[in-house]
């Protein structure tokens, strides 16, 4: 993205970010919002990432960033100490001593009609796509319902997810027949294993969210095969949601005229995984 010279107070900017992910929109448990950083300081380049790590916090110091904004909430739940010996201490001084604000754009930034799931509707050309649950304004909301524009098999869904999304050290997971003809797709950026037992999701033919944890994923395939239901297909959370960043950027470089860059750090959790080779 084109560098830029302008600079307001994080404060304007700060302004301008809700007009495009109204806090207004946060869920209860979420902590979206201003973590570190004075109102009044002058920002000129914000860097984007997912996740605050000890790396992308360093990616974002070395390229002169002075205001980072995060899809994951560094202090999504309460903390009783910020000393440096814990990694969440150390990088909030990293960030004062820096001169680098931080804010969280989490279910904010979900939950409008250019979000982190409607953005992977979009990649995959979901048409007429909407929210699964509906959100106070129209077209807001989280999640996405859609259908392709000519039917696939599961496999293929697949595949195409492991094509769009960054590599992460273990690809699309699928719980389903790779010869099921797919046409109605429901998804969810994030872990949605919550959403599991929606109405919309049960009448699609697969479910695409991440964290599906191994018993509600359990019960939903024998639910399925007794009543119908959907397959589904387990991605890198964070890979989901990372799909999001170019987008964001973009709307914040016509929203601010500031100087945007994104991370391409891979800050998946998982690093490696190993499988059997033949058997004894």
């Amino acid at each position: 993205m084109s560098k830029t010279t302008p600079s307001h107070t994080l404060a304007d900017v700060l302004a301008g970010v809700d007009e495009l992910w109204p806090l207004s929109g946060t869920e209860d448990w979420d902590a979206a919002g201003l973590v570190v950083g004075d109102p009044a300081a002058n920002i000129s380049d914000i860097h984007l990432m997912v996740d605050v790590t000890a790396e992308s916090v360093a990616e974002a110091l070395k390229q002169g960033a002075d205001l980072i904004i995060a899809h994951h909430p560094l202090l999504l739940r309460g903390v009783t100490t910020v000393a440096e010996s814990t990694y969440k201490g150390n990088l909030i001084a990293t960030l004062i001593r820096g001169g680098c604000a931080l804010y969280a754009a989490h279910t904010n930034a979900d939950a409008v009609p250019t979000g982190t799931s409607a953005r992977l509707a979009e990649l995959l050309e979901l048409e007429d796509h909407a929210p699964l649950t509906e959100g106070a304004q129209p077209g807001h909301g989280l999640g996405r319902v859609g259908t392709l524009a000519t039917p696939q098999k599961l496999y293929q869904v697949a595949v195409a997810l492991g094509e769009l999304l960054p590599h992460t050290a273990v690809g699309p997971t699928v719980a389903g027949d790779p010869e099921r003809l797919v046409s109605r797709i429901s998804l969810c950026a994030g872990a949605g294993d919550s959403l599991l037992s929606h109405p919309d999701v049960q009448k699609s033919d697969v479910f695409i969210t991440s964290d599906v944890r191994h018993h509600p994923a359990s019960e939903a395939v024998e639910q399925a095969v007794l009543n119908g239901g959907p397959a589904l297909i387990n991605i890198s959370h964070f890979a989901a949601e990372w799909l999001w960043l170019d987008q964001a950027g973009a709307e914040l470089e016509a929203k601010l005229g500031l100087s945007v860059t994104v991370s391409d750090l891979n800050t998946d959790p998982w690093t490696f995984q190993v499988q059997r080779v033949g058997s004894e």
